[in-house]
C-alpha cells in the first residue's frame, strides 16, 4: 500500500501546473487531496480515472473553500464522508476510507493564522478529532492519518523555530497537542524512518518567492499510523522537487 499525501491549494490550479502528468509516474497506489477548493462537477474527473483510479470526494459547503478528496486504485470496502462533527463536516474537512482491517482517514486540519477565532477553533477542532479518533479505535484499531495537520511538531520540522515561537502552527499548545496525539499510540511515518532528516519540509510561504528556493520552510503534512501497523511501515520520504503547490507531496509505505 503505497500512500500519498498532498495539499494541492486547489487542485484545478495544480492540475494546470502538471498534477495530472505527476500522476501518471505512478507515485502511489492511493492519493489524499486536502485544500481541493472544488468540488466532483468542478474537475474533469474522467482523466484522473484514466490513469485507474477511484476518485472519492467530500468538498465543503462553501465554494472554493477547504475540501478532501482521496484518489484509490485499491477499492475500498466502505467510505464515510465527514466524521458526524457538524463545523467540521460544512467546510468539508476529513473522509475515511476502509480496506480490509485497515481504515485510511484524510484530513484537513483547520489554520488558525487568520486571527484568534479560527486559531480558538482549531484547539476545539483537535480535540474533538483527536476523541473522534479514540472511539472510532474501538473498533477499527489499525488506522492511518494522512494530510495537513498545519502543526510543525518540533524545532527540527521548522526553518526557524525561534522566529516562529508566537506563529500559528508552531505554539506552544498546537505542538502539545501533537506529542499527546503521538503518545497516544501513534507514529509519525517520516520522522520513524528518518530520525535525524533536517531541513525536510513540505509547505513554504508564497509570501516571499524565494523562500522555496532557499528551503525556509514547514513541516505540517504528516501520514500518520497506529502503532500496531509499526512493522508494516517500509517507508516514508517527502517529494520537495514536486511544485504544483505551496505545499509538496509526502509518501508512505505499508506492506
Amino acid at each position: 500500500m503505497r500512500i500519498i499525501s498532498y495539499n494541492t491549494n486547489g487542485i484545478r490550479a495544480a492540475i494546470k501546473k502538471g498534477l495530472l502528468e505527476w500522476l501518471q509516474t505512478n507515485p502511489a497506489d492511493i492519493i489524499c487531496i486536502q485544500e481541493t477548493k472544488a468540488s466532483k462537477d468542478d474537475v474533469d474527473v474522467k482523466s484522473i480515472e484514466a490513469l485507474g483510479f477511484e476518485t472519492y470526494w467530500f468538498s465543503a459547503q462553501k465554494k472554493g473553500y477547504s475540501g478532501v478528496a482521496v484518489f484509490t486504485k485499491i477499492k475500498p470496502d466502505n467510505v464515510e464522508y465527514g466524521h458526524k462533527k457538524e463545523q467540521s463536516d460544512f467546510e468539508g474537512r476529513v473522509i475515511r476510507l476502509d480496506f480490509g482491517k485497515i481504515t485510511l482517514i484524510n484530513a484537513y486540519f483547520p489554520s488558525g493564522t487568520s486571527g484568534d477565532e479560527r486559531q480558538t477553533y482549531k484547539y476545539f477542532w483537535l480535540k474533538e478529532f483527536h476523541d473522534y479518533l479514540k472511539d472510532l479505535r474501538k473498533t477499527r484499531p489499525q488506522l492511518i492519518i494522512t494530510g495537513d495537520y498545519n502543526i510543525a511538531h518540533t524545532e527540527i520540522d521548522i526553518h526557524d523555530p525561534k522566529g516562529n515561537k508566537n506563529s500559528s502552527g508552531f505554539l506552544p499548545e498546537e505542538r502539545e497537542w501533537m506529542t499527546a496525539f503521538l503518545a497516544d499510540g501513534f507514529i509519525d511515518t517520516f520522522r520513524f524512518i528518518n530520525p535525524e532528516a533536517k531541513g525536510a519540509y513540505s509547505w513554504w510561504s508564497q509570501r516571499f518567492p524565494t523562500v522555496r528556493l532557499q528551503n525556509k520552510g514547514w513541516r505540517i503534512d504528516y501520514i500518520s499510523i497506529t502503532d500496531n501497523l509499526k512493522d508494516k511501515l517500509k517507508d516514508a520520504k517527502i517529494f520537495p522537487d514536486v511544485k504544483q503547490s505551496d505545499h509538496c507531496p509526502i509518501y508512505a509505505e505499508l506492506k
